[in-house]
Protein backbone atom coordinates (compact mmCIF):
# COMPACT_ATOMS: atom_id res chain seq x y z
CA UNK A 1 0.00 0.00 0.00
CA UNK A 2 1.38 3.79 -0.86
CA UNK A 3 1.93 5.59 2.52
CA UNK A 4 2.10 9.78 2.45
CA UNK A 5 5.23 8.68 3.16
CA UNK A 6 6.06 6.77 -0.20
CA UNK A 7 4.13 10.27 -1.89
CA UNK A 8 6.32 12.75 -0.17
CA UNK A 9 9.72 10.80 -0.48
CA UNK A 10 8.58 10.81 -4.67
CA UNK A 11 7.90 14.60 -3.63
CA UNK A 12 11.39 15.43 -2.51
CA UNK A 13 13.33 13.20 -5.21
CA UNK A 14 11.52 15.25 -7.92
CA UNK A 15 12.21 18.33 -6.44
CA UNK A 16 15.75 18.07 -5.38
CA UNK A 17 16.64 16.86 -9.35
CA UNK A 18 14.83 19.58 -10.55
CA UNK A 19 16.91 22.00 -8.14
CA UNK A 20 20.68 19.51 -8.83
CA UNK A 21 19.77 20.61 -12.29
CA UNK A 22 19.25 24.31 -12.26
CA UNK A 23 21.87 24.79 -9.75
CA UNK A 24 24.60 22.85 -12.22
CA UNK A 25 23.31 23.72 -15.68
CA UNK A 26 23.59 26.74 -17.57
CA UNK A 27 21.58 26.30 -20.34
CA UNK A 28 18.55 28.05 -20.48
CA UNK A 29 16.00 25.37 -21.61
CA UNK A 30 17.68 22.81 -19.24
CA UNK A 31 17.12 25.51 -16.58
CA UNK A 32 13.15 26.03 -17.60
CA UNK A 33 12.88 22.31 -17.43
CA UNK A 34 14.72 21.96 -13.93
CA UNK A 35 12.19 24.50 -12.99
CA UNK A 36 9.31 22.66 -13.89
CA UNK A 37 10.09 19.35 -12.34
CA UNK A 38 10.48 21.18 -9.20
CA UNK A 39 7.21 22.62 -9.43
CA UNK A 40 5.70 19.45 -10.31
CA UNK A 41 7.61 17.78 -6.90
CA UNK A 42 5.70 20.54 -4.82
CA UNK A 43 2.78 19.51 -6.96
CA UNK A 44 2.90 16.17 -6.14
CA UNK A 45 3.34 16.71 -2.92
CA UNK A 46 0.34 19.12 -2.63
CA UNK A 47 -1.56 16.03 -4.55
CA UNK A 48 -0.36 13.51 -1.93
CA UNK A 49 -1.42 15.53 1.66
CA UNK A 50 -5.07 15.91 -0.64
CA UNK A 51 -5.50 12.42 -0.95
CA UNK A 52 -4.58 11.49 2.35
CA UNK A 53 -7.23 14.51 4.08
CA UNK A 54 -10.12 14.26 1.48
CA UNK A 55 -12.41 16.45 3.65
CA UNK A 56 -11.38 19.06 1.70
CA UNK A 57 -10.17 19.50 -2.20
CA UNK A 58 -7.69 22.79 -1.13
CA UNK A 59 -4.38 20.27 -2.37
CA UNK A 60 -6.31 19.81 -5.98
CA UNK A 61 -6.94 23.38 -6.65
CA UNK A 62 -3.68 24.45 -5.30
CA UNK A 63 -2.20 22.28 -7.51
CA UNK A 64 -4.41 23.40 -10.63
CA UNK A 65 -3.81 26.75 -10.00
CA UNK A 66 -0.05 26.19 -9.91
CA UNK A 67 -0.33 23.86 -13.10
CA UNK A 68 -2.13 27.32 -14.77
CA UNK A 69 0.95 29.90 -13.35
CA UNK A 70 3.52 27.06 -14.98
CA UNK A 71 1.85 27.44 -18.51
CA UNK A 72 2.22 31.00 -18.20
CA UNK A 73 5.82 30.66 -16.86
CA UNK A 74 6.75 28.38 -19.44
CA UNK A 75 4.97 30.45 -21.94
CA UNK A 76 7.43 33.97 -21.32
CA UNK A 77 10.25 31.78 -21.15
CA UNK A 78 10.04 30.06 -23.99
CA UNK A 79 10.02 33.82 -25.60
CA UNK A 80 13.41 34.56 -23.43
CA UNK A 81 14.89 31.90 -25.04
CA UNK A 82 14.27 32.41 -28.49
CA UNK A 83 15.11 35.73 -28.30
CA UNK A 84 18.22 35.32 -26.25
CA UNK A 85 19.24 32.62 -29.05
CA UNK A 86 18.19 35.42 -31.49
CA UNK A 87 20.73 37.95 -30.27
CA UNK A 88 23.57 35.87 -29.23
CA UNK A 89 23.48 32.13 -31.59
CA UNK A 90 22.83 30.57 -28.12
CA UNK A 91 20.35 30.30 -25.22
CA UNK A 92 22.94 30.08 -22.40
CA UNK A 93 22.17 31.63 -19.10
CA UNK A 94 25.19 33.65 -18.54
CA UNK A 95 25.32 35.16 -22.28
CA UNK A 96 21.54 36.73 -21.27
CA UNK A 97 23.34 39.39 -19.51
CA UNK A 98 24.02 41.25 -23.26
CA UNK A 99 20.85 41.70 -23.95
CA UNK A 100 20.86 44.42 -21.68
CA UNK A 101 19.39 47.68 -23.69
Amino acid sequence: MITLSHCLVLSAVLFFTGMTGFLLRRNMLVSLMCIELMMNGAFVALVSYNRFNPLTQDGQVMTLIGIVIAAAEAAVGLAIAVNLYKFTGEVRTDRASEMKG
